[in-house]
């Protein structure tokens, strides 16, 4: 077997998109429905009153994430759709003009305009609109968006992050509610943060600190106004 035919690469970057979504999707469900119930616990609230407010945080949470990506990516979506119309009437108006047009952008990526030129043609030949919706407009198949795709991502995601802190509720007898919740909320950020922080080819010991900071932080302002309005009420 060739060299050439064992040699795989394993691009860290091609991660980038999904692994940014999927952990900004599971760090929200956790520390929000975390802090959430951290803020109900502390206002001196029932077991009972604490385990609805961490089931209306899961579902209140992965709906809003679902229904806000999904109106996100649609408007991207209407975009795209609205260039590729604007392209396949200008290749249909001036096939000469962008054929020179598709030349050129091969030319400044460094062929000579010859070589250029032939695949200008050939491309054009194939299929004009996938060429320039590609070279052109920068949309491909892998990154076309995806509304419903991006909307049950997102609401997965959540939901995964803010399980842990439900089941804590469900499970934990309420006088160690407080620390089993802390203690688990840090142990799956810093988890979370670990594989983050593998998947994208990062230092763990720079993004796990991160991840278990902030989150930390947010919980414990979260619970400590709740105690201040839990005594003032």
């Amino acid at each position: 077997m060739s060299r050439s035919r064992l040699h795989v690469e394993n691009h860290h970057g091609a991660n980038a998109g999904w692994l940014r979504a999927a952990a900004l999707g599971a760090n929200d469900g956790l520390l929000s429905t975390a802090s959430l119930v951290l803020g109900v616990a502390s206002a001196a609230a029932s077991h009972q009153a604490v385990l609805v407010a961490a089931v209306a945080g899961l579902v209140a949470g992965a709906m809003s994430m679902a229904a806000g990506e999904y109106v996100s990516v649609s408007s991207q979506s209407d975009s795209e759709q609205a260039d590729l119309k604007r392209e396949g009437k200008e290749l249909h108006d001036a096939p000469v003009a962008e054929r020179a047009e598709l030349k050129a952008i091969y030319v400044s990526r460094g062929l000579d305009a010859g070589t250029a030129q032939k695949v200008a043609d050939q491309l054009t030949a194939k299929d004009a609109l996938s060429a320039h919706a590609r070279d052109e407009l920068g949309l491909s198949n892998t990154t076309r968006a995806r509304p419903i795709q991006a909307a049950l991502a997102s609401a997965a995601a959540f939901t995964a992050g803010a399980a842990a802190p439900l089941l804590v509720v469900a499970l934990t007898p309420h006088a160690t509610l407080a620390p089993a919740l802390w203690a688990t909320a840090l142990a799956v950020l810093l988890g979370l943060g670990l594989m983050a922080a593998k998947a994208g080819g990062s230092s763990p010991w720079r993004a796990a600190p991160r991840v278990v900071f902030w989150g930390a932080l947010a919980m414990g302002v979260t619970a400590a106004i709740g105690h201040l309005v839990g005594r003032a009420v």
